[in-house]
């Protein structure tokens, strides 16, 4: 077996770096793997499209959301019209969300699930910015939980509490915007704090942004928040680690396949945990378009 590692830099406790603890934990199980170090934010992308794919058994990403991301898009934006390998997980990022519904908490998960060589078909979906197209397999929001990542990415150095006082910052100056929304030709309209297409169930590392949400159910999950009071938020926000939240009444839950987003004014979209992009949008659903080692 032959595999692409595509993989972020970072510093280990130990003297044995993650990266070289991945590719020596591969070469022990006779996988044969080319190492491709990231350089640069967004370097991933172009290291996927210069890459010969059909030369490979699978495409491995190292780092969190964000690195999967860009391989993800890398494959579906240059390679989408060939056969698309199996994709791996090596979780060692910030949040890695999209993992845990691959049952993948660890290097030595990770690992695991590319020795044993089972993979699951997983969705994806894709969303408009003018003319061109782009993807995630985790969820994409925009308002209140773009602006609380936004602020979390300036205290990456508080690992999991980072959302945390990114939630609790953005609380304090909360603000709200108008939206018309379009899922599958029903329209919800008026004032919103947020909206999170969730292909999966976690964001943020282990919040259950949405509870029921399936990754090859051909549907995305939208949990829509209507304006509510600060108290109200700082109240139920606590309840997004159990996924109760969705019981709040102004939380709704719909799930779709096709949505057309317009907001006032123009707001920043979060996919995958990526700044990148901004309303209008249109998101579709492209079932079991890819499949991941589990």
């Amino acid at each position: 077996m032959k595999v692409a590692l595509i993989a972020k830099p970072m510093r280990g406790k130990n003297v044995e770096s993650p990266i070289d603890q991945a590719v020596r934990q591969l070469k022990a199980h006779n996988i044969h793997c080319d190492l491709f170090v990231t350089e640069y934010h967004g370097h991933a992308l172009k290291i996927v499209q210069e890459l010969s794919i059909q030369e490979y058994d699978a495409l491995i990403s190292m780092g969190g959301d964000g690195t999967n991301y860009y391989v993800l898009n890398g494959i579906l934006k240059f390679h989408g019209n060939r056969p698309i390998p199996p994709l791996g997980l090596i979780p060692v990022g910030r949040g890695n969300s999209f993992a845990k519904d691959l049952e993948i908490y660890s290097i030595e998960d990770g690992i695991a699930a590319i020795t044993r060589q089972r993979t699951v078909p997983v969705d994806v979906c894709s969303y408009t910015q003018a003319d061109d197209i782009f993807y995630f397999v985790n969820l994409m929001g925009f308002g209140f939980v773009t602006d609380a990542a936004r602020t979390a990415a300036r205290f990456s150095w508080s690992a999991d509490l980072s959302y945390v006082i990114g939630v609790l910052h953005r609380t304090i100056g909360l603000q709200f915007h108008r939206m018309e929304l379009e899922i599958d030709g029903t329209v919800f309209s008026g004032r919103n704090c947020f909206v999170e297409f969730c292909n999966s169930r976690y964001t943020g590392g282990d919040m259950l942004m949405a509870p029921e949400a399936q990754i090859n159910d051909g549907y995305f999950d939208a949990v829509i928040l209507s304006p509510l009071s600060r108290l109200s938020l700082l109240a139920t926000f606590p309840k997004i680690f159990k996924g109760t939240h969705v019981d709040h009444p102004a939380i709704r839950v719909v799930r779709g396949k096709c949505a057309v987003v317009r907001t006032a004014p123009p707001k920043v979209l979060l996919p995958d945990g990526e700044i990148h992009g901004t309303t209008p949008t249109t998101i579709n659903v492209l079932p079991r378009l890819v499949r991941y080692f589990a």
